[in-house]
């Protein structure tokens, strides 16, 4: 029963054995003949049982392996050892050979006699040829990194020791492979970006974003510093484990250096600009106040001689004034334009304008130039600044006569003008007064036009125009909501308009402005606190005051007014803003600290003041004595009730 069983069981496992085709399983004798083959054997060797069973095995070897004595190295190991394995070229009975995976087993009896031996092989030529095809892949990839030297490329284990070193790596970092794998990344930062953990920071943020770049100082080996841009990505398996890092370093240096250079060449291009517009701007400038001054010192002289014989003055006063008010003119003028002082846009009865204007015009041109002005009966109102549009017509006006050489015949007209959408280039559509200014000059030709409106650009030379009048007049032009347009032919003259949009119907014209009566019997008697560190200024305000009936104490510095301010008590505080030390805003902040609700004035002759002085009083320079009348008036309006009732400073008498 039991023999019958051994039978089943053996023929079972022959079957087994025989049914298997990707694997050759066949027994050798101890000589190495082939005592059996299954059907994988005979699918990837190509024998036939009958042809190779009782051939000794050593067949499928090459020539080479044959000579070598491989096929009985193989057995004696297995006897020997228990086992033999190994890969290698096999050859098949149409003399192809395959890559073979070879397992050999000894086959021993039960009292431990050696009978033969168990082989069994597998084809592996596929597997082989894509493990080659990788290699190569690999080496290729291999070849290309280690080829580039203009990129530091290499990998980093997780926690940033480097594996691999490429040659751009060992060129501007410095070290060869052997001195650097092994090592960890973090010595290529300074001392300073060690400590405070950039190495790891750069590390988790590649891990946890998928990409870290960056750019900053790097170490070379010889310890010099190169500006280097950075790049780290992750590397994980296809589970989604993280591998390590690939890391490339790119040298910086060199471009940072050429940015830089090429910042500096542009600073001096555009300081070398900014000293030209100053150089025109301030030749400009001196040019018009000293026009000004001459009309102001030869008016002050020429009066001071008359009233040494009791000869009236007054027109020489009112010549003196008038340079004046055109120098307060200018100021405002120029900060406009540097600060952008806003506009104070109103309805502008342009015609009642010009009509005013009439007097000024003729005086500031002068008699060689005959003003035409061509008006329609009506002329709707325009949204406007009347003090900056007037400046723009005075302007307009002076530089027409510039280019007529003071001689020729000014026109002056105004329109109504309805645009559709488009129909004007930087005008909406809607309705606009249309101011224009022509002469019988020069003309410009097509260059000089096309840059007419460009700051600091002039024609005049050196000295003889700020080049910025146009500028500026475009520039309010805009902000009231129109433009300025430019004609002009070579030899024939020039037209210039401004087109100002038409007035709300609401809103009505404003009148003008009529300068307050200087009357100091309506305002009681006060004690004043006058403070400017320019002496002349200061007498000139005190006798203003004094003259209004007030009395006035004088200080220098806002020190000292403040000193003065702790030995008694006054009724209001006028002082000028831009004093050295401590400002006039500053004061002011003292005084509200020392004495709360004291009023402060603050004088400048600046377009604004800081914006925490912004709330206070303030009076421009230069002003007139009704101007300082008008502004003491709103102190006492606004001032609480009894406040302004103060004594003196106290002067030490009971």
């Amino acid at each position: 029963m039991e023999i019958a069983e051994t039978v089943e069981s053996s023929n079972r496992f022959e079957l087994l054995v025989q049914s298997i085709t990707d694997y050759a399983i066949f027994i050798l004798d101890t000589r190495g003949l082939v005592a059996s083959w299954n059907a994988g054997a005979r699918r990837f060797k190509g024998y036939e049982a009958h042809e190779i069973i009782g051939q000794h095995f050593s067949r499928f070897y090459t020539p080479e392996d044959q000579a070598a004595g491989i096929p009985a190295l193989a057995l004696h190991t297995a006897e020997t050892e228990g086992r033999f394995e190994a890969e290698g070229w096999r050859v098949r009975k149409d003399g192809t050979c395959f890559w073979a995976n070879v397992v050999i087993d000894p086959i021993r009896d039960p009292a431990g006699v050696l009978i033969g031996f168990a082989k069994v092989t597998r084809d592996l030529t596929d597997r082989r040829a894509a493990q080659e095809e990788l290699r190569r892949s690999e080496e290729r990839f291999r070849m290309l990194v280690q080829s580039v030297t203009d990129y530091a490329i290499y990998m980093l284990d997780p926690v940033g020791t480097i594996t691999s070193w490429n040659s751009g790596a060992e060129r501007f970092k410095g070290y060869r492979a052997d001195e650097i794998l092994g090592q960890n990344f973090a010595r290529f930062y300074s001392d300073e970006d060690r400590m405070a953990g950039l190495p790891s920071r750069a590390l988790e943020t590649a891990q946890r974003e998928g990409r870290f770049e960056a750019e900053g100082w790097r170490i070379r080996k010889d310890g010099t510093r190169f500006w280097a841009g950075v790049v780290i990505d992750p590397i994980r398996s296809p589970s989604g484990t993280l591998v390590g890092f690939a890391k490339i370093t790119r040298d910086l240096t060199e471009r940072r250096e050429a940015t830089r250079a090429l910042d500096e060449a542009r600073e001096a291009i555009f300081q070398s600009q900014k000293m030209d517009a100053i150089g025109k701007l301030t030749g400009g400038v001196a040019h018009d106040f000293n026009n000004l001054l001459a009309v102001i010192v030869g008016s002050l002289d020429l009066a001071r001689q008359r009233l040494s014989t009791g000869a009236d003055i007054t027109r020489y006063l009112d010549n003196a004034m008038t340079a004046a008010e055109r120098g307060a003119t200018l100021t405002q003028r120029m900060l406009a334009f540097a600060r952008k002082q806003e506009l104070q846009l109103r309805s502008v009865d342009c015609i009642g304008l010009v009509r005013d204007m009439a007097d000024l015009l003729q005086t500031t041109l002068g008699t060689g130039i005959a003003i035409e002005t061509r008006f329609p009966l009506t002329l709707r109102p325009a949204h406007a600044d009347p003090a900056q549009l007037e400046l723009a017509l005075i302007n307009l006006a002076v530089n027409a006569r510039d280019a007529m050489a003071g001689s020729g015949k000014l026109i002056i007209e105004g329109s109504e003008i309805m645009l559709a959408a488009n129909e004007q280039p930087d005008l909406a559509a809607g309705g606009f007064v249309r101011l224009t200014v022509t002469d019988e000059g020069e003309g410009m030709d097509a260059p000089t036009l096309a840059r007419a409106r460009e700051p600091f650009f002039t024609t005049k030379g050196i000295g003889k125009g700020t080049g910025l009048g146009l500028s500026m007049i475009h520039g309010f032009a805009q902000q009231c909501g129109g433009a300025m347009t430019i004609s002009s032919v070579k030899g024939e003259g020039t037209s210039v308009s401004l087109w100002l949009p038409f007035a709300a119907a609401e809103a009505p014209a404003a009148p003008p402005p009529i300068a307050s009566e200087c009357h100091g019997s309506d305002l009681e008697h006060l004690v004043i606190l006058a403070v400017d560190d320019d002496d002349l200024v200061l007498t000139n305000t005190a006798g203003m005051l004094e003259d209004l009936g007030h009395t006035v104490f004088l200080a220098g510095s806002a020190t000292e007014a403040l000193a003065m301010l702790e030995q008694g008590h006054v009724d209001l505080v006028i002082t000028d803003h831009a004093m050295p030390g401590m400002t006039g805003a500053q004061l002011a902040d003292a005084i509200d600290e020392k004495h709360p609700g004291l009023p402060v004035i603050i004088v400048t002759g600046y377009a604004e003041l800081p914006p925490q002085a912004s709330h206070r009083l303030r009076l421009d320079k230069p002003f007139r004595q009704a101007d300082l009348a008008g502004v003491l008036r709103r102190v006492r309006r606004d001032a609480p009730s009894g406040r302004l009732l103060q004594i003196g400073v106290d002067d030490g008498t009971d």
